[in-house]
């Protein structure tokens, strides 16, 4: 800067940032064209997925449900949306068994190592994954897990891990200690508060926590794809099949099928969503 920039001051905005209609008309704009960026690729997935035929010159297509028909009448597709809702659940079950009393140890215990160990749960989102899965295929080959079911849950598990140890631990650090010494004072035992004192309190947050692993272990495609193929295959990688091997409008449909547990999950987490769980959960 200057000496006559300096002497100046700070520079004038421009002459259209002081008129507040012409502010608001930016404003709106900017929301508008954030709009449609988002919302844009999704209402063109529920056009195609409701279209019959869309010719040329038709603004919009003709309304059908052939296409749905047609998924959801494929053996293939119907076998992928089952193992799809068998796999996720145990994983997301399995998961939270073995992280939500680890996630507890991390919020009340100190020991050596406890934020290296905190932090190397980071590890397997920190890199590409697709490193990760071979060298899990090349151990599952061994251990004859390959194309079971037992496999593709141990790697659904993977992408489940961060969610059920962080935000749980957050939720754990959240609570206050003085709700548990109190009851112990009353003559409550340690598992008696745990379970009426600690888990009520915690409850949400812990749902919170089960339902983001759900929808982690839910779209996994890459590990499922080298594990489970062929014989078990979920939806995430069926929709390459769909999108490669059959028209547009199928794909549309499948990625919508695809696309209701997530917003099903994602709507039912803003009654429980606090954002001091997830502020605390990401934090050492």
């Amino acid at each position: 800067m200057t000496a006559v920039q300096a002497a100046a001051g700070p520079s004038a905005p421009p002459w259209f940032w002081a008129i507040a209609g012409m502010r608001r008309a930016l404003a709106l704009g900017a929301f508008l064209a954030l709009a449609a960026f988002i919302l844009g690729p999704l209402l063109t997935l529920l056009v195609w997925a409701f279209a019959g035929a869309w010719l040329f010159p038709n603004l919009l297509p003709e309304f059908s449900l052939t296409w749905w028909s047609y998924v959801l009448g494929n053996a293939d597709v119907v076998k992928a949306i089952r193992m799809s809702l068998l796999t996720a659940p145990v994983a997301t079950a399995a998961s939270a068994v073995i992280c939500i009393p680890a996630a507890y140890a991390f919020a009340r215990l100190e020991f050596p190592g406890r934020r290296l160990l905190l932090l190397s749960f980071l590890s397997a989102n920190a890199f590409p994954k697709i490193g990760l899965y071979v060298s899990i295929a090349t151990l599952f080959y061994r251990l004859d897990l390959m194309d079971t079911f037992a496999g593709v849950v141990l790697v659904q598990m993977i992408n489940t891990l961060l969610f059920l140890i962080w935000i749980p631990t957050g939720t754990f650090r959240g609570i206050n200690r003085t709700l548990e010494e109190a009851a112990r004072d009353a003559g409550a035992g340690p598992l008696r508060t745990f379970f009426q004192i600690t888990l009520p309190i915690a409850l949400p947050g812990l749902i919170v926590a089960a339902m983001f692993a759900f929808l982690a272990a839910f779209d996994e495609a890459q590990g499922t794809l080298i594990v489970g193929t062929p014989n078990h295959i979920t939806m995430p990688v069926m929709m390459y099949t769909l999108v490669l091997s059959y028209p547009q409008p199928v794909g549309a449909v499948f990625s919508v099928l695809l696309s209701l547990p997530s917003l099903a999950f994602l709507l039912l987490a803003q009654r429980y969503l606090r954002a001091g769980y997830l502020a605390a959960g990401y934090s050492l």
